[in-house]
């Protein structure tokens, strides 16, 4: 496998944490090329106009643009980031369309994206931008789930499991 570029889609939650190391750590075992990508979430895009107006005025995304492109400044970490070439990108429009669309335009070779790991009725209402990206991405997806150990409910217990071999 020839990995010359890789893309690590972050929300700079905690939990993406372990999908940041394995990218870095996938680029430095390759020499590849890292670029983070952050995507602020177009609410035009899921909200009536009206009520989208109402709620996002030119300066609110103008303020979260910037400290969105203050925040991947910091990633990867100093100590990750040492020895290869990071290009950090922010966008604005759905989550996994946007990384898609990204992997395509810069030929990635490999997406390192992290899962929080949602199942049973979380997973149906807040859906997967880990899943939709592997089911659409024009290259290898490699998931990376959370450090955190999941909380186990009663009813997460009862479900049955599924493992492919």
């Amino acid at each position: 496998m020839n990995v010359q570029r890789i893309l690590f889609p972050t929300d700079f939650s905690e939990l993406s944490k372990a999908a940041e190391k394995s990218a870095c750590d996938l680029a430095d075992q390759f020499g590849a090329e890292l670029h983070v990508l952050h995507v602020l979430h177009d609410l035009l895009l899921t909200m009536p106009m009206t009520a989208a107006a109402l709620l996002i005025s030119p300066e609110s995304l103008d303020k979260a643009i910037t400290h969105a492109e203050e925040e991947i400044q910091k990633i990867p970490s100093t100590a990750l980031a040492s020895g290869k070439k990071v290009v950090r990108t922010v966008r604005i429009g759905s989550t996994f369309d946007t990384i898609v669309q990204y992997a395509k335009e810069t030929a990635m070779d490999l997406i390192v994206i992290g899962t929080h790991g949602h199942t049973g009725l979380r997973h149906v209402l807040l859906g997967s931008i880990a899943e939709r990206v592997v089911q659409h991405a024009p290259c290898s997806v490699l998931t990376v789930r959370s450090e955190r150990p999941a909380k186990v409910t009663e009813d997460a217990a009862r479900q049955p499991v599924l493992k492919t071999v």
